[in-house]
């Protein structure tokens, strides 16, 4: 038998050398993260098909439910298991456009750059129809007409009384063209890792007291409501609204109802076409247009999809790690940076993992939302059905592990920020640490339950572990982001190869700990922000 004091060495000898086992361990695991991601990449390939073969993919349209088909089947090629669509309910029907073009027929003849409202309908024909400007009227409140405020009722309507013989048959511009200032300072593409604090800000000078607007001044929302009204009574043909953004931008949204009875086909002009046509009617010149709008809805769009696909996990196989992004794009470009890219780095962090053969404790889950342009629709019922929320959980609350979320475009990782108490950012910092050599840059804790912004918050407001991925800006807010201009060439290889191989890393170790990430005691979970 050994002596005591020889079983006392040997338990202290192999206290020592374990950490440094998985020390090890976790760098060849890191060292094969970074081979694998940088030098057999599928990124670009998954991109080109999820934006220049499938994009646009509008939420309910038949893009989108091709995209996720493909996105499941490429998963399971790779290995994944599980890799299926999974449905929920949408309410609106889908809507494509097929063709549209517009064009100034007189006084001179030029092409039209525009794009057109989701969800409206199209024009029943090739329109040729002369244009009208409406500008709803905007009364001053100051002598010197300094500033306005919204019209009474009684003022819109002496407005829409005025008018309505003459947008009948017109192809109408709603109101004036933005003044669409030069930027001489354009903001930075890049995260300042060393940010230096701000200057002390001089102080802010009182406002010109103004007259009080009338109590019965209407909204926004109630002005726009009975324009619309007003544009569908009168016969009005088609409805024009201006980009107001720099160098050709258009950002084109949709249509509040999917009813084509209740709205005009409605296109949004780049702001440079909206003011020359307005400054043509403003000096008096008769400007004839010509639009062919081809619009389709699909009621089986009432049923929408989110993608899923698994590495199954060992001795947690029932716990689990998801990462993930939507799918769906607003319909003006191909949707590549918002959020084509976010999807393929999601998919590429997986695969690394299956190629590198690692054999994860708990399950990894890859999730494609859909609906998040309408509102994180997707995500939420996706929370709502297999974990609840830590009000009312099922009986998968307590097995999730964390999600982690990326929805800004090409720009590189930068940082995490997760849902849960301080030692939740203290152990997402150091899991990134050994990538701090190509720009990861730590990790903050938020206790936010608000709804907004990504996917990420639907798992926040469920109480669940969040992880949004922060990232180097590069063009997004500024170019990309629901814009015509959201496309394959603003995807900067590189650095969405980097954010794979972050993602990657910190999914491995999530899902190999021994304890998941803290979460809020009890009683201490902070409380849902109260509804509008």
């Amino acid at each position: 038998m050994k002596r005591p004091n020889q079983i006392i060495a040997l338990i202290l000898s192999c206290a020592f050398l374990l950490p440094l086992t998985a020390l090890g361990q976790t760098a060849d695991v890191n060292a094969q993260i970074r081979k694998e991601g940088m030098e057999n990449s599928k990124i670009m390939h998954t991109m080109h098909y999820l934006s220049d073969v499938y994009g646009p993919r509008l939420t309910g349209s038949p893009n989108h439910k091709a995209a996720a088909e493909w996105a499941a089947k490429e998963m399971t090629s790779w290995g994944f298991s599980n890799a299926a669509l999974e449905p929920w309910d949408f309410g609106s029907p889908g809507w494509v456009n097929d063709r549209a073009s517009g064009f100034i027929t007189a006084p001179v003849r030029d092409s039209l750059v525009f794009e057109v409202l989701a969800w409206t309908p199209g024009t029943k024909k090739r329109v040729n129809a002369q244009a009208f400007n409406l500008i709803t009227p905007r009364p001053s409140t100051s002598p010197d007409a300094a500033s306005t405020r919204n019209p009474t009722q009684a003022e819109l309507t002496a407005y829409f009384n005025s008018v309505r013989d003459r947008v009948k048959g017109k192809i109408v511009f709603v109101g004036k063209p933005a003044a669409i200032p030069v930027n001489f300072e354009p903001p930075p593409k890049r995260v300042n890792p060393n940010p230096t604090p701000s200057a002390v800000p001089s102080p802010t000078p009182l406002p010109t007291p103004i007259a009080m607007a009338p109590a019965t001044t209407l909204t926004g929302s109630q002005i726009a409501t009975q324009l619309n009204e007003f544009l569908v009574a009168n016969k009005a043909v088609i409805r024009v609204n201006d980009a107001g953004r720099e160098h050709g931008q258009i950002r084109a949204f949709g249509n509040q109802k999917a009813d084509p009875k209740t709205i005009l086909p409605t296109v949004i002009l780049r702001n440079e076409d909206f003011g020359r046509v307005t400054r043509m009617l403003g000096d008096g010149t008769t400007v004839e247009l010509e639009f062919d709008i081809k619009n389709r809805f699909f009621p089986e769009g009432k049923t929408s999809y989110n993608v899923v696909g698994e590495i199954p996990g060992s001795d947690k196989k029932d716990e689990v790690v998801m990462l993930g992004g939507h799918l769906d794009s607003w319909h003006s470009a191909t949707g590549a940076t918002d959020n084509a890219i976010g999807c393929a780095v999601m998919m590429e962090a997986a695969r690394i993992l299956k190629a590198i053969g690692v054999q994860p404790r708990r399950t990894i889950r890859v999730a494609l939302w859909s609906g998040e342009e309408q509102g994180l629709l997707g995500s939420q019922a996706y929370v709502k059905k297999h974990f609840g929320s830590a009000e009312a959980p099922t009986a998968n609350f307590n097995k999730f592990a964390g999600y982690f979320n990326i929805d800004m475009g090409t720009g590189q990782a930068r940082r995490f920020s997760v849902f849960g108490p301080p030692e939740t950012a203290d152990i997402m910092k150091r899991i990134g640490e050994p990538y701090a050599d190509i720009g990861f840059l730590g990790a903050t804790a938020s206790k936010s339950r608000g709804l907004g912004g990504s996917d990420h918050t639907s798992f926040n407001q469920a109480g669940l572990p969040g992880i949004s991925v922060n990232q180097d800006p590069i063009e997004y807010f500024t170019h990309t982001w629901h814009t015509n201009l959201d496309t394959y060439e603003r995807i900067i290889e590189d650095d969405v190869k980097r954010s794979a191989i972050i993602i990657a890393a910190a999914v491995y170790q999530l899902a190999m700990r021994d304890e998941m990430l803290p979460r809020f005691k009890q009683g201490e979970m902070p409380p849902l922000p109260p509804e509008n």
